[in-house]
């Protein structure tokens, strides 16, 4: 392993490399780090060069003076820059978003893409008004939660209200996302959670999300879509069964 880190936009990105074959970066999601994603990392390590990083807020990363879904598409830019072949790139939730985004405006720099519960073209944005509120107030129970990971490898420095806005924010970008699909021309697969939202009182946000994938799918055929028994932490309740997906598709293997 070796670890390094990329100074870029007034931020330091720490940055894991090590494995063995072909290249892969693992692109985290909003408040999930690289110690988050230990696991999944691993695992793919066994057969494949692997990259993690940790976005700016995240982890070891240092803190911001903003926090957009532009600023977290600098931090993977940058990190894509210092690769010298085009790897496969893996993104989960908001780090799928990012993955499109970037496979879209720099053609060649990705081989493939494995997008997992995120970049997802829904019919209806997830935070409505009437839902608002309730947004509001898991996410600030949600910071005031990662205050106990300060100063580790797990900590998130945002307040709940940048997580509201960002998850706003990524609400108005899904809905323009089928645009960034159309540019892109590399082998993409998605491993999606039936569950995303979680059992209890949840199903038609779960329906919203198989929705877009349906959506998406009706226009980009040639895109590849897995299913699991899941929710939205299927990254770390389902590590092997996402390492062998992403070990078995196409997409890693073209």
């Amino acid at each position: 392993m070796r670890h390094f880190t990329i100074h870029h936009d007034g931020v330091t990105i720490p940055v894991s490399r090590g494995g063995h074959g072909r290249a892969l970066v693992l692109c985290p999601g909003l408040n999930s780090t690289q110690a988050h994603l230990h696991e999944l990392a691993g695992l793919l390590r066994r057969d494949h060069d692997v990259v993690t990083f940790d976005l700016r807020g995240h982890g070891l990363a240092s803190a911001a003076d903003r926090y957009s879904f532009e600023a977290f598409l600098s931090d993977l830019a940058a990190v894509m820059a210092d690769l010298e072949a085009a790897p496969v790139l893996v993104g989960y939730s908001l780090g799928a978003d990012l993955a499109v985004h970037h496979a879209s405006r720099h053609p060649g720099t990705v081989a493939g893409l494995v997008l997992i519960d995120g970049a997802n073209p829904t019919p209806e944005p997830f935070i409505s008004e009437s839902v608002l509120p309730q947004f509001r107030a898991m996410w600030d129970d949600l910071a005031a939660q990662q205050e106990t990971q300060r100063g580790t490898a797990r900590q998130v420095l945002l307040t709940g209200r940048q997580i509201l806005d960002l998850n706003l924010e990524i609400d108005t970008i899904r809905s323009g996302i089928l645009d960034q699909y159309r540019k892109i021309d590399r082998p993409i697969h998605m491993i999606m959670s039936t569950a995303m939202a979680g059992v209890d009182h949840a199903q038609s946000f779960n329906r919203n999300w198989r929705a877009g994938v349906e959506r998406l799918v009706r226009e980009q055929p040639h895109i590849t879509t897995s299913w699991l028994d899941a929710d939205h932490q299927l990254v770390f309740t389902h590590a092997q069964e996402v390492a062998r997906i992403i070990r078995d598709t196409r997409v890693v293997e073209g």
